[in-house]
């Protein structure tokens, strides 16, 4: 066993019995790539990851590659979603040397940590080759190496710069930045690009809010027409709920089979609302079934969320999802060509070897009630079946920020359908983030098993978390979750700030790496950026303190640039702004001893974009929206402000409606 037996990302574990000296990440590493002067070489992956895997198979299981590696160099795995800090300078300077990154990521450095060579993944016989490469121009061309090391730092230095061109997030941008989504999406299968095609779980929730703002249709449609195509396609799980990473086709028709919790938090939201907005079945169906998935599939003991179920089952890409028309008839006897036609399964397949990955190809949510009972029943029989088979392996860690993600989606659920089971969760991964994952007052980035892991937090953990926080004060009432948001939010603001108004990514008392990544744009999930202001427009709405939408402003200001020319990088940014050109509202609802459901009701449906609702009793400790508040004529009582100057107070949900219809155009 090499020094990954300890570890407690999964990811490592998965190479633990390697015939590779694997290093964890560590200046030990380096400090023993110093004293044999070798190489460092840096492979950085994930437990979902089925290159990862080939690449693990291939290479890193074969004890030949394994003596080459240990001879002459100091080998480190780093798991991406455990230290995305070092994942963020190494990609980096894989893009810029290569124009591409992925995973694996193949990086060869000096042992102080500057990048040389880097790649993604290499078959073995070109991996073999590349090793005694790279051995051959450490030992015969040293300089020429050292010089190129010290020039890639300086270019992802330079990629990672705060402080360039700042601008405000005007309505403008954001009114162009949806008229090029609209350009940019594809009109037949929904969605933008081609393929791979990931989920735009981000535009999406932004063009939502922009259709709110402006009344736009066409952003409206966009949304509708991408997430139906997406629910009905077989990167959703037809049977489980649940979205998988991307589709390896521009159809949605096959997908690659590893669900994040990161994308199905985000999805969550997006379905949530759009069901919210316009009533639509199928989306109030998959918001359901999505936030089932989390909790099923995800949950963890201890009360958290894990990360990440495999690609693979058994080394078997999609091995658990597949299935044949036989399969199919075996399983379900007489329903089984039915199921076939419904389920787009066919004689040739849409998957590798006459297999096919299961769509919706007819519509079930407004169908007749005979067809949506058999419906039903087809699926928990072929649920079953396949719950049988062998399963994907997950990993099992709970990463701060997801689950954070998790916690917004889960308490914005809970509060548009008033589902228990939804609200009982996000309070309960709330309490594990807040009683596991900050560590004297600072966030940690993992934990698993119920023990925190030794990463500290980074930017986009703070966002999320805190972000979750807010939501949770809005759910519950419950002040301490907005004290814990602000004591986060301040943490950020003191350790996270750059000079002009940004965010590095790292703390200023993190570990040093070559370069402080700083990444504005929003990739799979928020960017650090992004999230924090997001958590930050959310807390000023609560609390009244302007200062921390003085910090939002300015930090969107520095990504306003990136919304104006790449809208589809930056949606999580956008939504944001969106929020902040509404106001964002605060809505409210002072009530002495319950009563007050219906005017809560009416202010979740018809609230605008990125308001905050809180009800309880007015001046309620802990709660600032509800202070100096009265009841009028001891009824329920719902307020609507902006800024903290509220409209007329009402007490007739007919009346809050009104008032919320209202604020569109204002």
């Amino acid at each position: 066993m090499n020094r990954l037996g300890s570890a407690t990302s999964p990811y490592l574990l998965q190479h633990a019995e390697n015939p590779v000296d694997w290093w964890p990440w560590g200046e030990e590493a380096f400090e023993e790539a110093r004293r044999r002067d070798v190489p460092v070489l840096i492979s950085v992956g994930y437990a979902a990851c089925h290159w990862c895997h080939v690449m693990a198979h291939e290479s890193f299981e074969d004890e030949g590659v394994g003596r080459l590696m240990n001879a002459n160099f100091v080998s480190v795995k780093v798991d991406r979603e455990e230290r995305p800090d070092v994942d963020a300078v190494y990609m980096t300077a894989t893009q810029a040397m290569t124009g591409q990154g992925g995973w694996p990521m193949t990086v060869f450095a000096t042992p102080d940590g500057q990048p040389f060579f880097c790649g993604t993944y290499f078959p073995r016989p070109n991996f073999v080759r590349l090793l005694e490469s790279v051995t051959t121009a450490w030992r015969d061309q040293r300089e020429a190496v050292m010089r190129q090391g010290a020039a890639v730092v300086e270019a992802i230095g330079g990629a990672q710069a705060v402080g360039g061109r700042t601008t405000p997030l005007t309505a403008e941008i954001l009114d162009a930045a949806a008229v090029q989504l609209a350009k940019e999406q594809d009109e037949m299968y929904g969605g933008f690009g081609g393929a791979p095609k990931f989920p735009p779980h981000m535009n999406l929730l932004f063009l939502l809010r922009h259709h709110q703002r402006t009344g736009s249709e066409s952003s409206l449609e966009i949304v509708r027409h991408t997430a139906e195509a997406m629910a009905r396609g077989g990167i959703y799980d037809q049977l489980a709920g649940g979205f998988a990473r991307y589709s390896v086709d521009a159809t949605w028709t096959v997908p690659h089979f590893e669900k994040m919790l990161y994308d199905n938090a985000l999805l969550l939201r997006v379905y949530t609302h759009l069901w919210r907005v316009s009533g639509d079945a199928l989306a109030g169906r998959v918001a359901a079934e999505t936030a089932a998935f989390l909790l099923d599939g995800l949950g963890t003991p201890e009360g958290g969320l894990a990360s990440a179920l495999d690609a693979d089952t058994g080394g078997v890409e999609g091995a658990t999802y597949a299935w044949t028309p036989t399969q199919l008839g075996e399983a379900l006897g007489e329903d089984g060509p039915w199921a076939a036609d419904l389920f787009g399964v066919t004689a040739t397949g849409t998957f590798e070897h006459g297999t096919s990955v299961l769509r919706l190809a007819r519509d079930v949510d407004d169908a007749d009630p005979a067809v949506a009972e058999r419906w039903t029943r087809v699926r928990a029989r072929l649920r079953e079946v396949r719950d049988r088979r062998p399963q994907p392996a997950r990993d099992d860690k709970v990463v701060a920020a997801w689950n954070g993600l998790a916690v917004t989606a889960l308490a914005e659920h809970a509060m548009v359908t008033d589902d228990g089971i939804t609200a009982r969760a996000a309070r309960e991964i709330g309490a594990v983030l807040a009683e596991r994952h900050i560590v004297d007052g600072r966030l940690r980035r993992v934990s698993r098993a119920g023990v925190v892991g030794a990463p500290a937090g980074v930017l986009e953990d703070y966002g999320a978390v805190a972000e979750g926080f807010c939501a949770l004060h809005q759910l519950t009432g419950e002040g301490r979750w907005l004290e814990l948001a602000g004591r986060l939010l301040d943490a950020a603001l003191a350790h996270f700030a750059a000079p002009g108004g940004g965010f590095y990514d790292t703390a200023d008392d993190a570990e040093r790496l070559v370069t402080r990544p700083a990444d504005p744009t929003d990739n799979a999930t928020p960017s650090g950026l992004s999230a924090v202001v997001a958590a930050l427009t959310a807390y000023t709405a609560l609390s009244g303190e302007t200062r921390y939408r003085e910090a939002a402003e300015a930090a969107l200001a520095t990504v306003a640039p990136i919304v104006d020319r790449h809208p589809r990088f930056t949606g999580y940014a956008a939504a944001t702004g969106e929020a902040l050109l509404s106001g964002p509202y605060e809505i409210a609802i002072v009530a002495a001893g319950g009563g007050a459901d219906e005017l809560l009701q009416a202010a979740r449906q018809y609230a605008p974009p990125g308001a905050v609702i809180v009800a309880g009793a007015p001046d309620q400790p802990g709660v600032p929206l509800l202070a100096d508040r009265p009841m009028l004529g001891g009824k329920p009582t719902a307020y609507v402000c902006r800024g903290f100057v509220c409209d007329r107070p009402v007490t007739e949900a007919g009346e809050l409606v009104a008032q919320l219809r209202g604020i569109r155009g204002k």
